[in-house]
């Protein structure tokens, strides 16, 4: 409200704490005042485990009130203060700058750490956030831009009192963006060891989202035995799948952008041909015939025919919970890419098509799925050890055939 939002500095107010010995936070902290013009009388009050925390409240309420912020305002959520204080925590920004930053708040922010009091947010929570973004595949402009909206909101509240220090100023996120741009060092050790472990974690999605959505296992199986992100299954249409080759023509994306999700050209540019493998077939001619002869029509979307992207398959199937279950805790939804590609290196596709599906800008990128896996190193040792003990033992050095004697004849 704007008599609450903008109060003369110094304003009074009335405080108490009561001890409520049933309650599990038994100390009870209250705030009263009286809006000035309108006299109208607020309050704000919060429960607290010891009687210091509850004074320690207080005397925070009274430092902002001081400098004319109301203990409505200090105690109010993350969206709430960003939205009350949105202009003055954005001023002297381009209006070129402003969409990006808005889309940022709105789409990531504020779904991450909205809902948290501005006082609780933490430095921690802030680098889990952003390294949340970073594994839902967020562009690092995207990530940059949601961290600098969310910056100047807590700078906003560092000026009106409310926080001590900003906690939205971390550092290093750019190395694990890099990490995880590049594919990480052992892409394969994030792999799924084989299809029944695909299969199981399919099943186990479609069993804890709402409705059991049967599209939310189609989508995981089509990722995982195509080695492509889920970005790039989402922005699949009809015509894109030739069903005489079982080719993928894949060249589009499903991604964030201002105003929601939108469909643009894959990650590089550059147009890929996919091939679709005999046990997803199957799948996709399903999905073929559900859809339609609308060449444009969308192959994969979520049960109320929608755009799918990471964060949207994450939250629907509550993947997070399901992976721990399953014993692959640390599972992230591009790793069913680097399922995919580990499966295509061991069946021993050439390095030179490898990286033409996978679409890799670099070769080394995709020579860090050719690490050998442990069947293959045993099947060296055994290979060698075949070659060792073939004949009589190694020999380094070949023997040489006796010298001929000469005779002399007379």
């Amino acid at each position: 409200m704007p008599d609450q939002a903008t109060p003369p500095a110094g304003i009074s107010l009335a405080a108490d704490v009561e001890f409520r010995e049933d309650r599990r936070n038994p100390y009870r902290a209250r705030v009263r005042w009286i809006v000035p013009g309108s006299k109208k009388r607020l309050s704000r009050s919060e429960a607290f485990l010891t009687d210091e925390e509850a004074h320690a409240w207080i005397d925070r309420l009274q430092r902002a009130a001081n400098r004319g912020v109301t203990p409505a305002t200090a105690t109010m959520t993350l969206k709430e203060y960003g939205e009350e204080e949105w202009h003055l925590a954005m001023r002297g920004l381009e209006a070129k700058t402003m969409d990006p930053y808005r889309a940022g708040w709105r789409l990531r922010a504020v779904p991450t750490l909205g809902h948290l009091p501005v006082r609780t947010i933490t430095n921690g929570l802030v680098d889990r956030a952003v390294y949340g973004w970073i594994a839902d595949e967020c562009s690092k402009s995207t990530v940059k831009n949601s961290l600098a909206v969310l910056v100047r909101v807590m700078e906003q509240a560092v000026r009106d009192g409310i926080i001590d220090f900003n906690p939205a100023r971390v550092v290093g996120w750019q190395q694990e963006y890099k990490r995880a741009e590049d594919e990480l060092d052992d892409p394969r050790s994030l792999a799924l060891p084989g299809w029944a472990a695909l299969d199981e974690l399919a099943n186990a999605l479609i069993a804890r989202s709402s409705g059991e959505y049967e599209g939310w296992g189609e989508v995981v199986r089509f990722a995982a035995c195509t080695a492509t992100r889920i970005g790039e299954v989402s922005g699949t249409r009809a015509a894109d799948i030739d069903r005489e080759t079982w080719i993928w023509n894949l060249c589009r994306q499903t991604t964030s952008a201002p105003g929601g999700l939108v469909d643009k050209g894959t990650k590089g540019k550059r147009r890929r041909m996919v091939p679709i493998i005999p046990e997803i077939r199957p799948l996709v001619a399903r999905r073929l015939d559900a859809v339609g002869p609308d060449p444009m029509a969308r192959l994969f979307t979520g049960p109320r025919g929608g755009r799918i992207s990471t964060a949207v398959l994450r939250d629907a199937t509550h993947w997070d919970e399901v992976v721990l279950r399953l014993g692959h805790e640390h599972l992230r939804r591009h790793d069913l890419r680097h399922t995919g590609l580990t499966w295509m290196a061991d069946a021993g596709v050439p390095l030179h098509v490898l990286r033409k599906i996978a679409g890799h800008g670099s070769l080394s990128t995709t020579q860090r799925y050719l690490h050998p896996d442990h069947r293959s190193v045993e099947r060296a040792g055994a290979a060698l050890n075949a070659h060792l003990t073939a004949g009589t033992g190694p020999q380094v050095v070949p023997k040489q055939p006796p010298a001929p004697h000469l005779r002399i004849v007379r």
